[in-house]
């Protein structure tokens, strides 16, 4: 039976965009210390997020509020993200438990010093793509040259500038236009093609009206490039934990699995119930409209389901690609993420194999293989 949960949210001060909520028995600090729950005590355990509260997260809030955290006898507390947040500076420094952050940035961060693993990949497939209106006959990476070309930036760049650079085009090639976290500048026609996430931004230009016409803008007035289509795709979400503390720590490393098969669980129920998943994220302090809430939680699920080796794992073939492309790949100034290969502790797949191992036998489906997403109908401004 459903049990309703509350959360404790930490925001940017600068960027917050949420309400507050606090949650019961939350801790105020890390935990450096794991604890059974047989004595009745919860483990107190922070979860930073890389962005604000959205349902790219939903199944951590799930997870919160159907009590999947509570059942493994943690008392996790969501800390919320911001343009100004760097969840692995966050994890490396102790100031939590857990980070979700996208593996090409956490990277860097390795080869900087940070020593933190990668314990379960989340989403299988990435959603950053390059949008663009189809009078701009930009159809492959090929075309962006001489064009006007939007990126976010801060890690956000390398599929793009990897997918280019298969093509042979060069940074140098276009004009890098510094993207907002908005699709304004393309819509307003000063970025030929924009970055955009399949959960997100491509959703924003599908909410807006079309002055042509009137109505709303539809998929077939645009051309999408996919980066899992042309080959250079890189890992996102991930749980990423604390190396030094796995290895020294076995009260830790027990709360690992146990973070993760709750946190599988979540997504399992976000599977099964996205309506109920994008209300949960909305009840949690999401300003996101309903519409574009419930489309973020089904593309999202397009992520991770179905899952070939059973959520969380991560795959080797997927892993090296990423690996590659970081070291390989050139930006503006034409550095490259990475120098060196990682160290053999930056991925793990020890601890999500116990979790799943127990999901199993409790007949939990961690694969999802008769996944079918929804059919979402967007409405004006996501409402």
């Amino acid at each position: 039976m459903k049990r309703s949960r509350q959360y404790a949210i930490g925001t940017a001060a600068a960027l917050a965009v949420s309400a507050l909520v606090l949650s019961g028995c939350s801790s105020t600090g890390s935990s450096d210390d794991s604890s059974s729950a047989a004595d009745g005590e919860l483990t107190p355990v922070k979860l930073q997020l890389q962005w604000f509260s959205q349902a790219q997260f939903a199944g951590y809030y799930a997870a919160v509020d159907q009590g999947y955290y509570e059942d493994e006898g943690l008392d996790v507390e969501i800390v919320e993200g911001g343009a100004d947040i760097v969840p692995q500076d966050a994890l490396a420094s102790g100031d939590v438990d857990y980070a979700i952050s996208w593996v090409p940035k956490v990277l860097g961060s390795i080869e900087q010093g940070a020593h933190i693993t990668d314990v379960a990949q989340i989403f299988e497939r990435s959603a950053t793509t390059q949008i663009s209106f189809k009078d701009k006959d930009i159809t492959s990476p090929t075309d962006l040259a001489g064009k006007k070309v939007g990126s976010w930036g801060y890690g956000n760049e390398w599929e793009l500038f990897a997918g280019m650079q298969k093509d042979g085009v060069e940074v140098g090639d276009i004009s890098l236009v510094q993207q907002a976290f908005d699709m304004n500048g393309f819509l307003a026609g000063d970025i030929d093609a924009a970055q955009a996430m399949t959960y997100n931004e491509y959703a924003q230009v599908l909410e807006t009206v079309n002055p042509a016409t009137g109505e709303l803008y539809q998929p077939d007035e645009l051309n999408v490039i996919n980066w899992n289509d042309v080959g250079t795709a890189m890992l996102q979400d991930a749980i990423w934990a604390d190396a030094d503390r796995l290895a020294d720590d076995e009260d830790y490393a027990d709360t690992t699995v146990a973070f993760i098969k709750a946190s599988i669980k979540g997504w399992v129920y976000a599977r099964d119930n996205p309506d109920k998943a994008a209300a949960i994220v909305t009840a949690a302090g999401s300003t996101l409209g309903a519409s574009h809430q419930l489309w973020m939680t089904n593309e999202v699920n397009k992520l991770i389901w179905p899952s070939t080796d059973g959520i969380g794992m991560v795959d080797e073939a997927a892993w090296d690609q990423t690996v590659d492309i970081a070291m390989k790949t050139k930006n503006e100034t034409g550095a490259t993420i990475i120098s060196t290969d990682p160290p053999e502790d930056a991925y793990s797949n020890e601890y999500v194999e116990k979790a799943l191992a127990e999901l199993k036998d409790e007949g939990v489906d961690t694969l999802g293989a008769d996944f079918a997403p929804i059919d979402v109908t967007l409405t004006e401004g996501g409402n």
